[in-house]
């Protein structure tokens, strides 16, 4: 194998490695089990279950918006820094070191809800060192292939994670997540005696992940490097600022990319959200165990995979733009059967009692989710690639972090004002189908082909 496949392949070893984080950790397994712990908290508090589910929705929102705006806010510095220095890998490091210590604490959090607050603490940090890790491999993408192949490999790369998340999942199911007669999938207990009245099982979640991506990071480390040309001996924050302050005057005088990175700001905001609350909802809505919370996880990463390739392969042939303007209208399609759904009824049409038709419609978002959702990551950072600056891909990649986070406590802040205002799960995502609207119509002003003229000019 070539040195150059090679990298690519240790490039996408990075998806494989950290996608359990979100596929277990956020959406599927964690974040769910964190809901329900939280609300029979609070449940036992003195409020209401109504009331007790808005508050562990509302402060799941809350960690999301603290950590998405950290997030926002450092990137750029970061990622002008590490174009400076011409150094990316220690970040990534650095970050990852941080990743696997909070991931492995994610165990602490017993059923009593005793230690709810710090873990969810422990957790958004290690969102926080994920997604920052994430900002600076993305910036690697530009220096893998011209046009053409940095979409297919931007669709690969990400396919590869979904199914990284797909295998992860599987495992958690069949070995390890208990439901509530305390046993796995296969009907049988926990692996290595963890005891299913304590959820070990389900709390192993927080140590797989960690274990999940110290094995599968090697590739990564071995291959990927620093170009060494590239490389400078010092740098200083002053310097950093300059160019960054210049860099954001520039924006403001390029359409297409200040098109691109306010829409993406507002639709990737509210696919997070989606992400972020879609097992929540599952589990507080329409009352689902972490087996069925599973099982919907698996149908959606299995889509994800196959149509974030197939994503790739529209984008190599059309561009990102029309891949990036198809995902969020299906998007905004499923947030509306979101929002006028429950277990009583479906858009105020009511439905016999213990009808299974709200959890095959789920089911049914689910993969709607989980393809348009994967392949809208893709091209979003193709399209990233079209508008990066050849000399500066860690700082563009920064900016794209911090539209992407800017914003961040908006969904969640506005998810928890309507939740709040209507008493309701499902009304709470009512700003999401605004929020997709907004992006839609931003990309309208976006040029397929980026700035790309501009730099070969």
């Amino acid at each position: 194998m070539s040195v150059s496949k090679k990298r690519i392949w240790g490039w996408m070893a990075f998806d494989w490695a950290s996608q359990p984080f979100y596929t277990l950790g956020l959406t599927f397994i964690f974040g769910p089990y964190f809901a329900v712990v939280a609300a029979q908290y609070y449940l036992g508090s003195g409020l209401e279950e109504s009331a007790a589910n808005a508050r562990a929705q509302w402060i799941w929102s809350a960690g999301q918006t603290v950590a998405g705006l950290l997030i926002a806010f450092s990137a750029p510095f970061l990622g002008a820094f590490a174009d400076r220095s011409g150094r990316k890998m220690p970040w990534i490091a650095f970050f990852s070191v941080v990743y696997v210590v909070t991931t492995w604490m994610l165990w602490g959090l017993t059923p009593d809800g005793g230690s709810l607050i710090l873990i969810l603490i422990v957790f958004y940090i290690g969102f926080i060192a994920a997604e920052s890790a994430l900002n600076f491999v993305n910036a690697i993408l530009p220096s893998l292939g011209n046009d053409r192949e940095v979409g297919r490999i931007s669709g690969s790369g990400a396919a590869f994670g979904y199914w990284g998340g797909v295998v992860s999942l599987f495992v958690m199911l069949l070995l390890l997540a208990e439901n509530d007669q305390g046993v796995t999938l296969l009907g049988n207990a926990p692996l290595f005696g963890l005891d299913p009245d304590l959820r070990e099982g389900t709390r192993a979640v927080g140590p797989f992940i960690a274990i999940w991506y110290v094995i599968f990071i090697i590739p990564f480390f071995l291959y990927v490097r620093d170009d060494r040309h590239a490389i400078r001996q010092s740098t200083n924050l002053r310097a950093v600022t300059g160019e960054l302050i210049d860099t954001l005057r520039s924006v403001v005088k390029r359409k297409s990319l200040f098109n691109f990175l306010l829409g993406s700001m507002f639709y990737r905001d509210a696919l997070n959200a989606v992400y972020a609350f879609g097992g929540v909802y599952a589990a507080l809505v329409l009352e689902w165990q972490t087996m069925q919370i599973g099982v919907f996880g698996i149908i959606a990463a299995i889509a994800a995979a196959i149509v974030t390739w197939l994503g790739g392969l529209g984008d190599a042939r059309y561009g990102p733009k029309p891949v990036i303007t198809a995902c969020v209208w299906v998007l905004i399609g499923v947030s509306v059967i979101i929002v006028g759904m429950s277990r009583q009824a479906m858009f105020g049409i009511p439905l016999p009692q213990g009808s299974p038709i709200p959890d095959l419609v789920f089911y049914f978002c689910g993969v709607c989710i989980g393809g348009a959702g994967g392949a809208l990551y893709s091209a979003s950072r193709s399209m990233m690639v079209r508008h990066t600056h050849p000399d500066r891909p860690a700082e563009a990649f920064g900016l794209f972090a911090l539209t992407g986070k800017a914003t961040a406590f908006l969904a969640p802040a506005l998810i928890t004002i309507f939740t709040i205002m209507t008493g309701s799960n499902q009304l709470g995502f009512l700003p999401i189908i605004f929020l997709f609207v907004i992006g839609l119509f931003l990309l309208r002003s976006v040029n397929k082909n980026g700035d790309r003229d501009a730099w070969s000019a």
